[in-house]
């Protein structure tokens, strides 16, 4: 899948693929906040045979009354072809080597304060996040609970399929907001700065 089609899948541009897509990831995630990843697994490889047993079975069944040859059921997709291509793997590794390479020279550059300020906002951010690890854990922090129960609402998914939709909506009003906080943050920033002589950000 390319960048394109995640993004008309995040716009629901195609609102049946978009609503399986959500649906499956919202079951999944719920599933996980009741049983193991373990268990999750196998109760999916277990509903996905019984399926595919049970549709197996009739066919021969039905073949056998009919007399007819029509072969195996899934013979289509079990000849279709399933590796990954060298060229497949070569793309997506340069670009997840490209991101770890800039990753790796940012946190340098944080850690061994090239920016005083840049590695200030870094120290605070991370001691924000000394709090949210105390409240959430990995996978609750990732669905964003609202209560700890099998009507909880993952919040970050449901975001993230109607975010973009919203966002696409109503631009225009989003982006001259979000341009006047960033104006003042950056004004509130600069005069601190004036005021700190050690804060000075380094000349480019």
């Amino acid at each position: 899948m390319d960048a394109r089609s995640v993004v008309d899948l995040l716009y629901w541009r195609d609102v049946k693929k978009t609503g399986v897509v959500s649906g499956a990831s919202l079951f999944l995630l719920l599933s996980l906040t009741v049983f193991s990843i373990v268990s999750v697994v196998a109760y999916i490889a277990l509903a996905l045979l019984s399926v595919t047993i049970s549709f197996r079975i009739y066919k021969g069944v039905i073949q056998a009354i009919q007399k007819s040859d029509e072969g195996h059921p899934f013979r289509a997709y079990l000849d279709k072809e399933v590796a990954v291509s060298e060229e497949l793997v070569q793309k997506y590794s340069h670009v997840v080597l490209g991101h770890f390479n800039s990753t790796v020279k940012e946190l340098r550059r944080l850690f061994l304060v090239d920016d005083l300020v840049d590695s200030l906002k870094f120290a605070v951010l991370m001691w924000v996040f000394t709090y949210v690890g105390a409240l959430f854990n990995g996978l609750t922090l990732l669905i964003l609970e609202t209560e700890i129960s099998l009507s909880s609402t993952p919040a970050a998914l449901i975001s993230l399929f109607s975010i973009p939709v919203i966002y696409e909506k109503h631009q225009a009003q989003i982006d001259h907001y979000l341009g006047l906080a960033n104006k003042n943050v950056k004004g509130t920033l600069a005069k601190i700065q004036a005021k700190i002589p050690g804060l000075k950000r380094k000349p480019e």
